[in-house]
């Protein structure tokens, strides 16, 4: 008795108010279990069987009846293919039975989409699809919602998805060896594409240009060390007597000492900032920690160009202490009657310089004089720990001072590395000038005042 019920479609309302549907599996006097089965309209996890008491059920309606298998039939017309514009369902073909010569009188199977016993569905359904097809082409609400979001809810993804292994079936050498196969294009092909004219980039020329000459400074006699810039060319070494005969053409063409000290002073402040952070360290609203720069200053002409790079900081606002170890160069004089106007510190002792600063300027000794030690300062720069910008250093190195960067006037000497990475600074001299001393000369500083030197390998 209890088997007739397995596979009806039935809505419970339990005690609870909770509302169960699904297929009847089994039923007993105690309990009847539903399989597929919806509390309230949600399915229940993974569609698990649900039993429900009988004490606990209020009300049971059936929703459908299990369906009947129809009598099958040994000959199976061919349903004619219905055209789009046709209304009417495909008929079956009597005459296909005639052909096959089968004298048997049941009726042939006519497949449909639902068998139902209720003549009202069928013939709702009919109209509902009349109706969509007198209506296509136009925008019906209930049924696109009805074909995107009407599917049944999908099990959840218990196994996550293994991507190393579904990326381990994908034989990549396979395909780039495909790839570089059809790149491999027979001859006349290759001579066709060659006759195309050529496709310039944004930034490619049309015009061809001359090639880049490299060495566009060229000195008599190079016997000395090369630099190379960061666009490739290269500037030769000049020896001390080529040096001093150049700045003595420059004097008489009338750049006197006063301009070049002063491009010299304006280089040290250009690469002092840049070593000091820029303009996040000089900010308004980072005065808290305003940078200091100690400048030790010498009693000749690169003594005065430390007093005039600390004075042209002082106008970018920075804190500038100058240490002088004498005044008896007249250069200096003129620099220090400048520099005393910024009212920035000038001492001469070496305790009265503070124990912390952020860079240290060292112009204290020149080319061509006998260098003195200063072992006092070398020692108080030491412990200082900041980085030292020297000034046109001699060739050799300031004795006892580590320096890490140095800026050199117009055409480098052959500087030691103990000099550090060096800046050209560009003193304005004109061509005519380096023609008069036998330097074949073209300006290698471009859009920029100060250029960095690397040493050359060849």
């Amino acid at each position: 008795m209890e088997e007739e019920f397995i596979g009806y479609l039935v809505s419970i309302k339990c005690l609870n108010t909770v509302v169960y549907q699904g297929e009847i599996v089994g039923v007993t006097p105690a309990c009847i279990t539903i399989s597929n089965a919806f509390c309230n309209g949600v399915p229940t996890f993974n569609y698990n069987d649900v039993s429900i008491r009988a004490e606990d059920i209020l009300d049971l309606a059936v929703i459908k009846k299990p369906s009947t298998s129809p009598q099958q039939s040994s000959v199976i017309s061919i349903a004619k293919p219905a055209t789009k514009k046709s209304s009417q369902h495909a008929q079956s073909l009597p005459e296909s039975s005639n052909k096959v010569g089968s004298s048997n009188s049941s009726k042939p199977i006519d497949i449909e989409q639902r068998t139902t016993n209720d003549n009202s569905v069928i013939a709702k359904a009919n109209s509902t699809t009349r109706k969509e097809k007198n209506q296509k082409g136009k925008w019906t609400k209930g049924r696109k919602d009805e074909e995107c979001f009407g599917s049944p809810c999908v099990e959840e993804i218990s196994k996550d998805f293994d991507f190393e292994k579904n990326l381990a079936l994908f034989n990549k050498q396979a395909i780039w060896d495909q790839l570089n196969s059809n790149n491999q294009k027979p001859d006349v092909i290759k001579q066709a594409e060659a006759r195309r004219p050529t496709k310039y980039r944004h930034d490619e020329n049309v015009i061809a240009s001359v090639p880049v000459t490299y060495r566009q400074i060229q000195v008599p006699k190079q016997n000395y060390l090369e630099y190379v810039t960061d666009d490739g060319l290269i500037i030769p070494c000049l020896n001390q007597n080529l040096r001093k005969k150049l700045f003595e053409h420059v004097e008489k063409a009338g750049i006197s000492w006063e301009r070049r000290v002063e491009l010299m002073g304006r280089a040290a402040t250009e690469i002092s900032i840049q070593l000091l952070g820029g303009g996040h360290r000089l900010n308004p609203q980072n005065f808290h920690q305003w940078p200091t720069v100690v400048v030790l200053c010498g009693p000749n002409r690169q003594g005065a160009m430390g007093v005039n790079a600390a004075r042209q900081l002082a106008s970018h606002g920075v804190r500038t202490i100058v240490y002088l170890a004498a005044t008896s160069n007249e250069d200096v004089v003129k620099e220090l009657s400048l520099y005393k106007q910024t009212k920035c510190p000038l001492v001469s002792n070496v305790n009265e310089l503070p124990d912390i600063s952020d860079l240290i300027i060292l112009a204290l000794c020149d080319e061509g004089e006998n260098t003195k030690p200063y072992v006092d300062l070398s020692s108080w720069t030491n412990r200082n720990k900041a980085p030292v910008l020297a000034l046109d250093p001699p060739s050799s190195g300031t004795p006892n001072f580590n320096t890490k960067f140095s800026i050199l006037p117009g055409l480098p000497l052959s500087h030691s590395s103990v000099n550090g990475k060096l800046y050209l600074c560009n003193l304005g001299i004109p061509q005519n000038v380096f023609n008069e001393v036998g330097i074949k000369y073209k300006s290698p500083f471009g859009p920029k005042f100060v250029i960095p030197l690397y040493p050359h390998d060849n």
